[in-house]
């Protein structure tokens, strides 16, 4: 062995952050496999790999004892002493057998341990690079799909998107650029898995942390995220300074930012509202773009009465209930809707309730 091995230890150490004295451990052992494999020993032996040089030594372990009965194992004291004159019974001796025509066997065992090494440290280097970056995003790149998932490089890797996790109104191409949701990393022995997702409420949070620097700096928090991916989804925003809109914060100048997010997502709706730790105000924010003119709480049970206008009735229900059914997500409380009319007849809508509807605070882009 020369000092090539040890130049490329040292490089690969600098660029794939593969630490030297584990390759050269594993290399010591592989090759006390090879020299009892190749040389049909069975004796206790240690491999010694020098650092520096890049010179390997066999060397036989034997322990010293008064009678010897398996010469492979053991030596007596009298024949230790000739090594070094301080060697008592219970003591182990250390003897050079290193083969003549050692060296090119340990050079084709050095290079598959290298190789092996590389690719586990490689997996081991990814695996903790993007277990620290679930519930991320990063931009990936298509590369193809089948019937279970799409195939997303994010680079070191190749992501898997699986069907349930694709937005119902995208269709992926070869070489297309998206972002993609990291949802869960696992490790395995072909090395680290890692699955994304279009759909995750997750991904329109970050979106929003990437487009809104008040959301980003902390100033605005996003409270609530309730998503149907590619058709419409709610996010409820707040901020401790009064001299902030979080609202308006999301929405951007002429609408741009959120507008980013919109363009992102393939045109699914977003409704903005703003947080509120009453559940009247919350609430009716939470069913935007529709106007509320009552919320009946009822504690014990988490749920709500809501009293729309008769023309609003539709509207706050939503296409197959899907705004209301985002409302509730949104939230936390059941919702249930009645139009004025209805609660008229059952009696529950109070005067002043009749007089007036809730400035909800909300903004809805499509």
């Amino acid at each position: 062995m020369s000092t090539e091995l040890i130049d490329a230890l040292l490089v690969l150490e600098k660029e794939k952050g593969i630490s030297k004295e584990v390759i050269i451990e594993a290399i010591e052992a592989a090759l006390i496999s090879a020299y009892k494999r190749n040389f049909n020993q069975a004796q206790n032996v240690r491999v010694s790999f020098n650092p520096t040089t890049g010179t390997i030594k066999v060397l036989a372990r034997k322990d010293v004892v008064d009678s010897v009965f398996d010469p492979r194992l053991e030596i007596s004291v009298e024949k230790a002493r000739e090594y070094n004159p301080n060697f008592q019974v219970g003591d182990i001796v250390e003897l050079e057998v290193t083969p003549k025509d050692f060296g090119r066997i340990a050079a084709q065992t050095a290079k598959q341990v290298v190789t092996q090494r590389v690719r586990e440290a490689e997996r081991g280097v990814i695996y903790s690079e993007f277990i620290d970056r679930e519930e991320d995003i990063m931009v990936g790149i298509v590369q193809r799909q089948d019937a279970r998932f799409i195939y997303v490089s994010l680079g070191k890797v190749e992501a898997l998107l699986p069907v349930g996790e694709q937005m119902p109104n995208e269709h992926y191409k070869p070489h297309d650029r998206i972002r993609v949701y990291i949802t869960k990393v696992e490790k395995t022995t072909k090395g680290p898995q890692i699955f994304v997702s279009r759909t995750h409420p997750g991904l329109l949070k970050r979106l929003f942390e990437l487009e809104v620097p008040e959301i980003y700096d902390g100033t605005v928090e996003i409270r609530s995220v309730a998503r149907e991916a590619g058709d419409r989804s709610k996010i409820s925003v707040h901020s401790d300074n009064a001299d902030v809109d979080p609202v308006g914060s999301c929405v951007g100048p002429k609408g741009q930012r959120v507008q980013q997010i919109v363009n992102e997502l393939k045109g699914e709706k977003i409704d903005i509202v703003r947080w509120s730790n009453d559940p009247v105000e919350y609430v009716a924010n939470a069913l935007s773009p529709s106007q509320v003119v009552e919320v009946r709480v009822n504690e014990e049970e988490k749920a709500t009465t809501v009293i729309v206008p008769d023309h609003q009735l539709s509207l706050a229900i939503g296409k197959r209930g899907q705004n209301a059914r985002l409302a509730a997500k949104l939230t936390g409380w059941k919702i249930d809707i009645k139009s004025e009319s209805e609660a008229e007849k059952a009696g529950i809508l109070s005067q002043a309730a009749s007089a007036d509807t809730f400035d909800n605070g909300e903004y809805e882009i499509e």
